[in-house]
């Protein structure tokens, strides 16, 4: 059986803030971790939707009042809400607005705290400061109505973009690691929004492709593809890895740089060779760190047997949850940060 390479945590952790989180994810998993996330404390603990009330805030959007609202639906069918579309006001050229993400604030406030906490030795030395942005098309999917999405994606990953720019410019790039969370263009493939173009998978590997491509060189560049988890469980419940396994491979083929992680879910129940079977098709570089999100909340016997069947497939790979911990009992996260440990130390 494959002894894993690392530890990668995928982004939010429910505490308190991120000076908390660095101190309690360093302790428990210091020697096995790459790089170490902020936990995406405050109103980033939802994701992305404190960009939903960015959008509502901002003069050029408004609720549409014609098409019928969203209902988000997890894997089994529960509606977990309903929520209206938003979309640009009538007159507005999209080509003038600009959105003001917040996410470079609040990467250079986690970074001086991250370079505090590594200056003083309470970080290991040499870890990265993981920085986790969503892509165009995960507000514009969830939040924006469909009549307005084609305009909304270009304005949007401007916006975006520029806030990297941002966060390059003021974090070193030796310390700089960028994870950009892949959700939606999964539930794309996955046929799960009632509205996809005919020109999607085309349109989302050159999406994926440009914002890696975006990511200087010397910054780590990584990808964690994800079936959501709002509710700490699917929207959609995966059949096999052969979707992931598609997009990694339409990104990768579009990159110009290099891809340093890549992040695959495991749901719980797979332990059976077929969930795994399409990873012998991916063609990720020799120098990208495959990570499989097959360690679960209190469930030891099944980490073991998840990392026996990927192991049969997989010849080198490192361990993580599915999602990252922001919607999950905080008082989860002390097994959660075991159970990694555990499966290190195995």
């Amino acid at each position: 059986m494959t002894t894993p390479t690392g530890v990668h945590l995928i982004g939010s952790v429910p505490m308190a803030d991120a000076e908390t989180v660095f101190r309690s994810v360093a302790r428990e998993l210091g020697p096995w971790l790459a790089r170490i996330p902020d936990g995406e404390t405050g109103n980033r603990h939802r994701w992305i939707w404190f960009q939903r009330e960015m959008l509502l805030n901002n003069p050029a959007m408004e609720l549409d009042p014609v098409t019928p609202p969203f209902e988000l639906r997890q894997w089994d069918g529960a509606v977990l809400r309903t929520t209206e579309w938003i979309r640009f006001r009538p007159g507005v050229d999209p080509n003038t607005v600009t959105f003001d993400t917040g996410y470079a604030e609040a990467a250079i406030e986690s970074y001086a705290t991250f370079r505090r906490l590594r200056d003083a030795g309470e970080l290991p030395a040499g870890i990265r400061f993981q920085v986790c942005l969503p892509t165009p098309m995960a507000s514009g999917y969830m939040y924006v109505s469909p009549s307005s999405l084609a305009d909304y994606l270009p304005v949007y990953e401007r916006s975006l973009l520029k806030a990297l720019h941002h966060i390059v410019q003021a974090i070193p790039r030796q310390d700089l690691a960028i994870q950009w969370d892949v959700c939606q263009e999964v539930l794309v493939f996955e046929h799960y929004f009632a509205h996809r173009p005919d020109t999607y998978k085309a349109d989302i590997f050159a999406e994926l492709a440009r914002l890696g491509d975006a990511v200087p060189p010397g910054v780590e560049l990584g990808y964690h593809l994800c079936y959501g988890s709002p509710r700490d469980a699917h929207l959609v419940m995966p059949k096999d890895t052969g979707i992931l396994v598609e997009i990694a491979n339409g990104l990768i083929d579009g990159l110009h740089r290099r891809l340093d992680f890549l992040h695959l879910p495991v749901p719980q129940d797979r332990t059976d060779p077929a969930y795994y079977a399409p990873l012998r098709d991916l063609r990720a570089p020799a120098n990208t760190t495959l990570y499989l999100g097959l360690i679960h909340h209190d469930d030891h016997d099944g980490d073991q047997a998840r990392i026996a069947a990927a192991s049969a497939v997989v010849p080198s790979f490192g361990v993580a949850s599915e999602c990252g911990w922001g919607r999950s009992d905080p008082e989860r996260v002390p097994d959660l940060l075991a159970a990694h440990r555990h499966a290190m130390e195995h």
